[in-house]
């Protein structure tokens, strides 16, 4: 058996305190995304995305790409085995993990697919290999051959006029209702605070480490 019992790191930099955090749990998600960005954290809008399905979970990295409206919008191709998994059951979750900062945020609410017009405007912002590597690829799908995939890509991009965002990929936003906050603290006697939603308020409680 391998054992990893020595791995061990001892937290302190911060503190969390429920008398002088925001009423909004946005605020002070926003104070701390913007703090991860600031000490150039490399990808600090990478999040861990879990769905359920059959009481069967999964996870995987995606990226934040906006706040609307205070909902947190990434994309994907809609087709995906995440998507899937949406389309089945629309409650997920989010983690944020940085441990430069000695910081994680926990975040679940239902997740709905954006408009349209919104997915369009993000498409075409996006760099042209992307938008040819979204529409090549059926993700999720069994892949044969790699190179008929990047075959397939670079005629894409060769011919840009066929760089048109496919209706099977575009953007989701999840409607949180919950929120947990992680400040890492000595001896494992970490702070944690919880924001539940509440009609059209937000109750904060802390929990035990």
């Amino acid at each position: 058996m391998e054992e990893y019992h020595h791995i061990r790191q001892d937290y302190g930099k911060m503190a969390l305190d429920e008398s002088t955090v925001p009423a909004s749990p946005f605020e002070l998600f926003k104070s701390w995304f913007e703090n991860a960005l600031s000490s150039n954290i490399l990808d600090a809008n990478a999040m861990v995305l879990s769905t359920v399905k059959d009481n069967r979970p999964s996870s995987r990295i995606v990226l934040l790409k906006a706040i609307e409206d205070e909902n947190f919008v990434f994309f994907t191709n809609y087709k995906s085995r995440k998507a899937q998994e949406i389309a089945a059951n629309e409650n997920v979750s989010l983690l944020f993990f940085w441990p430069q900062l000695e910081e994680q945020i926990r975040i679940e609410g239902r997740v709905t697919r954006i408009s349209t017009s919104a997915s369009d405007e993000y498409f075409y912002s996006r760099p042209q290999a992307s938008q040819a590597g979204a529409i090549v690829s059926r993700q999720s799908e069994v892949l044969a051959d790699k190179a008929s995939l990047l075959k397939d890509m670079e005629a894409l991009i060769q011919h840009k006029d066929s760089l048109q965002r496919p209706m099977h990929w575009g953007g989701f936003q999840l409607i949180a209702d919950y929120f947990e906050f992680w400040q890492g603290r000595p001896s494992r006697l970490h702070d944690r605070l919880v924001y539940k939603k509440q009609n059209q308020g937000w109750k904060l409680e802390r929990l035990y480490p």
